[in-house]
């Protein structure tokens, strides 16, 4: 089995989740959580998970509305995304996110967790769901070739 580095990222507009994968690509933890300040600053702390974990591409997570269109806020993303793609020179791939950031919640609930006193702690999970999402698709499509 080839080697896999993904770096997934769920961006929001104050915090940004970030999570990784093993070296096989089969399950994804969340790494940290960057408080967003400017575009320099958060490519900054992504550069530095890029290096540390040699990453080979970036998964951000999109926010599709319930009809499947893209919201006005996973417009903004894939703005931030392409310029990101361009600044650390990585392709960039989107998972839909709908729903990880309740799958993160509910998660910490039954660990008897207060989502509301972690946020920085769900977005690392919610980045976390969007990697072990698409490292699922990619070894199911790799399957099929």
């Amino acid at each position: 089995m080839e080697k896999l580095s993904v770096l997934a990222l769920d961006v929001g507009k104050k915090r940004i989740g970030v999570a990784g994968c093993d070296g096989l690509g089969l399950l994804a933890t969340g790494l940290t959580t960057i408080q967003r300040a400017s575009f320099q600053r958060d490519v900054e702390q992504i550069q530095y998970w890029v290096e540390e974990r040699q990453v080979q591409r970036i998964v951000v997570g999109l926010p599709y509305l319930r009809d499947g269109t893209l919201s006005a806020q996973a417009k903004q993303i894939q703005r931030f995304a392409q310029k990101l793609s361009a600044a650390l020179q990585l392709p960039v791939e989107y998972e839909d996110e709908r729903l990880t950031s309740f799958e993160a919640e509910e998660q910490m609930k039954a660990q008897n967790l207060s989502p509301s006193r972690n946020k920085s702690a769900i977005d690392r999970r919610a980045a976390a769901i969007i990697l072990q999402q698409w490292l699922e698709r990619y070894h199911a499509e790799k399957e099929h070739l």
